[in-house]
């Protein structure tokens, strides 16, 4: 069978390159195959990088196959080699594990308890000041944990918009912050009630509620919404 691509990647037309294609327009925009290709990155003499990608899908009977496949059987394939099966391997199973982080398997927020179980291991032992957001559903399921700031080890710099960034683009609902204290004493700055107080304003503006703001010690905890602060 004839094969799509024959020429080089770096010889085809800026605009219809995989990785600038998917630069451009996006993954979805991509076949199977030019996504493939820039895992591979490389083809051979014989073969672009598609072309190659387009043999190896033929070869197993499509994608499911090649995610079936072993290290040792995508080696055997000419161009391939252990190196690359060994990316494809990993991208499979990053695949995966995104396919099997169902909405049951989401962590549940509903009070500071539960956010000082989540964080505190990871936080606690920081020597710097890390300003975390976490960003709820309608029923305040974790969609996303991002570290908005690390700062010195007596403050961070945080500022609404990164805050609220993330938070637009998973459609969160509601947002809780948090941040550790590298003394150990989560006792609430003048700083601390004033970056609350800033986050609450933008989220009424921008329509994506401010929960609560921990603050997180060694082994300690405080709320500030508990202290009647927010």
């Amino acid at each position: 069978m004839e094969e799509r691509y024959t020429v080089a990647i770096k010889e085809l037309p800026s605009e219809e390159r995989p990785r600038e294609r998917l630069q451009r327009y996006g993954a979805q925009a991509l076949s199977t195959a030019e996504l493939l290709a820039i895992v591979l990155r490389t083809g051979t003499k014989e073969r672009s990088a598609i072309g190659l990608a387009e043999h190896l899908l033929s070869l197993h009977g499509g994608l499911r196959g090649v995610a079936n496949a072993s290290v040792d059987e995508m080696a055997q394939v000419k161009g391939l080699g252990p190196v690359k099966g060994i990316q494809i391997a990993a991208c499979v199973e990053l695949g995966k594990r995104l396919a099997s982080y169902t909405e049951e398997t989401r962590p549940v927020v509903r009070t500071p308890e539960d956010v000082a179980h989540l964080l505190m291991p990871e936080m606690r032992d920081a020597r710097r000041e890390h300003f975390v957001a976490l960003l709820l559903d309608t029923k305040n399921r974790v969609l996303k944990k991002c570290t908005v700031s690390v700062g010195s080890l007596d403050s961070s710099i945080v500022h609404p918009r990164e805050v609220f960034k993330d938070a637009v683009s998973v459609s969160a609902a509601a947002v809780i912050v948090c941040h550790n204290h590298p003394s150990g004493d989560p006792t609430p700055s003048p700083e601390d009630r004033m970056v609350t107080a800033r986050l609450c304003e933008a989220g009424k503006v921008m329509g994506i509620e401010v929960l609560d703001h921990v603050v997180l010690g060694d082994g300690r905890w405080v709320s500030l919404k508990q202290l009647g602060w927010m």
